[in-house]
């Protein structure tokens, strides 16, 4: 296929900045190294000479290490410089884990070759090829976490992740799609596998696969475990989708007849929605786990997922996975196929950038839950009580007085979720669900305008829904989106985002148009919603955050403290463990208790509280009751909202 020419001229701008960038760094003074450091050479889009050789052991899963060896051609004597990779598309940040490779040698000819990391660029490995010589090996260990805090867990006794972009190198100065591997998997035995990569053999828990260009190698994992099963998701459809499932134990691979149908409807209404598919074939992979590490990571042809072990055996129990798959899946389309220009860099180790994840992030959540909704793996009003829940969160967030949206893109590089003191006002990645606001808000403007002729849906078979069967990416701008979105419904659309994107000070609001137009306001009530009070049951919560301004955990340890808020005003932060309310052990009946009791009242709620050593006793001047975010139906107005969460019939 011919690649488009943005594509071209965007990444060809991020390599001369990259390389710019490098070459001023190193004019601050010459590294006190055993060799002088070779210039790093601008990604050229052509193709590597030969193809490498990857081999990867998991077998050592008592010790969870992952041996690699790699054989790299080469094409004359010199420097040769490989990279670890750095910037891990889905991930849109510099988190490749370089600090876990241990062991790293370098061989050619049976005879050893030193290696020096470059300074300004420590993903970047240099060795000196000898004359003569045509190709180099490469071994070392992915050391993988053992603990979690460490990092995420890849391996267990049950089940593993490869992802191979933490098991290889590859050479600098080629784009990734024109550098083919030939990789090879060794598993424990009786192990089985899922993977978007092709199968040439699997004998004696060796697979290998058919060669293929890092781009996509890098985009294709692996989940293995000792218990596994796949359910065909498209019976007879037009190229294959599975649900390959690992699990912690074989009976956590039971599920229904009728749990597999509410898949295969997920498959059905993404085609009704999109209509075009950009895979030849797509395989969810599953891990049914309380073990491995979370995961929720979005591919082109599969996508990694990790849920609750009952997320079978106990359906009702596991509502925090309820929309995983259905955002994932939707990725195929958003952020893989239809890809934001300033992601589409040459390699993996120039930088990604973040300007449209509220297309990429946002209409993917947006279009994740309402296609759990429209499955029926969720019902409307769970998908409702959802919606209330991030209306709630951003209709006053304090942040925006200081942070627009728009600039929590960058989440993913500053801060990479790591945990945050002041979540409310730090704002982190709110381009997820508030961008989902923002596409609600556009969803239910266009149908209001066209009398429910058209709506969002048409934007999505117009963006996501052409060329059907190319997978190559398809890059995008903010233009474009505007001008499409223009296509369905005629509207100063580039205004009308920015506005949403943009908005931050004291006079700013956010994006909650859209429920008011859809048919329903947000209001709070003394009880929580069904699905809020079922999740966080099972998440362990106790939310506070409308009445005291705070959130509690089981072991009623406050968690976070909204900025401005009661608790916050009471200097109070995340940390301070609440022990007695009002002479009272606590738990949260009592707490609960105690601030409905308080309400019209003139009476303060009273709580000791202890941090470390310390204690401190705070009095609430606080009488409006228990605040649960709910979203209400407006009598005699179109039920929009109803209508996007319905099932499409073709």
């Amino acid at each position: 296929m011919m690649r488009p020419a943005t594509r071209l001229l965007v990444t060809a701008c991020a390599s001369a900045l990259l390389f710019s960038a490098g070459a001023a760094l190193a004019q601050v003074g010459t590294p006190a190294l055993p060799v002088a450091l070779a210039p790093i050479p601008a990604a050229k889009d052509e193709a590597y000479p030969g193809v490498i050789k990857l081999d990867v052991d998991a077998t050592d899963i008592d010790r969870r290490l992952i041996q690699v060896r790699q054989t790299i051609p080469v094409s004359g004597p010199g420097p040769l410089i490989l990279f670890y990779p750095q910037w891990i598309p889905g991930n849109h940040g510099p988190v490749g884990p370089v600090a876990n490779v241990g062991g790293l040698t370098f061989t050619a000819e049976g005879r050893r070759l030193e290696w020096v990391r470059n300074t300004v660029q420590p993903w970047a490995y240099q060795i000196e090829v000898p004359a003569g010589v045509t190709e180099v090996e490469a071994a070392f260990q992915w050391l993988t976490p053992i603990e979690g805090n460490q990092g995420r867990v890849v391996v267990t006794p049950e089940m593993l992740n490869i992802q191979w972009e933490k098991a290889l190198l590859y050479p600098a100065g080629y784009y990734s799609r024109q550098i083919t591997f030939q990789p090879t998997l060794k598993l424990p035995q009786g192990w089985n596998y899922g993977v978007a990569l092709d199968t040439v053999s699997f004998e004696n828990g060796l697979a290998t696969f058919a060669p293929i260009t890092l781009e996509h190698l890098a985009d294709s994992p692996v989940f293995a475990g000792a218990h596994y099963r796949q359910i065909d998701l498209d019976p007879g459809g037009r190229s294959p989708v599975r649900l390959n499932v690992v699990a912690d134990d074989a009976k956590m691979l039971g599920a229904t007849d009728e749990h597999v149908q509410l898949h295969r409807n997920l498959v059905q209404q993404a085609d009704r929605l999109f209509g075009a598919r950009h895979f030849n074939h797509y395989d969810f992979l599953l891990a049914v786990t309380d073990k491995l590490g979370g995961i929720g990571l979005e591919h082109h042809r599969s996508s990694e997922n990790s849920v609750d072990v009952k997320y079978f055996t106990d359906r009702e129990a596991t509502l925090a996975d309820r929309d995983l798959l259905g955002h994932e899946y939707t990725h195929s389309w958003n952020g893989k196929w239809r890809r934001p220009a300033d992601q589409l860099t040459p390699n993996l180790n120039e930088p990604l950038q973040n300007s449209l994840m509220w297309v990429y992030e946002g209409q993917t959540q947006y279009w994740g839950l309402v296609l759990t909704a429209r499955a029926g793996l969720m019902s409307k009003q769970q998908a409702l009580d959802v919606l209330a829940m991030s209306a709630a969160s951003f209709q006053h967030i304090p942040g925006r007085q200081w942070r627009a949206m728009q600039d929590t893109t960058n989440d993913p590089i500053i801060s990479q979720r790591r945990p945050q003191p002041w979540s409310s006002y730090q704002r982190s990645e709110d381009y997820y669900r508030e961008g989902a606001l923002v596409w609600l808000d556009a969803d239910t403007l266009i149908r209001e305008r066209t009398g429910g002729k058209k709506s969002l849906d048409d934007f999505a078979k117009a963006f996501f829904g052409v060329e059907d069967g190319n997978w190559d990416p398809a890059p995008y701008t903010f233009a474009d989106v505007a001008s499409t979105l223009n296509g369905v419904q005629a509207n100063d659309w580039a205004a009308f985002l920015r506005e949403r994107l943009d908005a931050v000070g004291p006079d700013s609001r956010g994006p909650l148009d859209g429920f008011e137009r859809g048919g329903y306001r947000l209001v709070f009530k003394e009880e929580p919603s069904g699905y809020m009070g079922a999740l966080y049951k099972e998440l362990g919560r106790n939310d506070f955050t409308y009445s005291l301004g705070f959130m509690m955990n089981g072991s009623n340890k406050i968690t976070s403290v909204l900025w401005g808020g009661p608790a916050f005003e009471q200097g109070l932060t995340s940390g301070w463990e609440v022990v007695a309310v009002g002479g009272r052990a606590t738990s949260a009946d009592v707490l609960k208790e105690a601030v409905s009791a308080a309400k019209g009242t003139s009476e303060p709620i009273e709580l000791i509280l202890k941090n470390g050593d310390r204690f401190k006793t705070v009095r609430f001047d606080y009488h409006d009751g228990l605040r649960y975010p709910h979203l209400e139906r407006i009598e005699g107005t179109p039920d929009r909202l109803g209508d996007i969460l319905s099932p499409r019939r073709r």
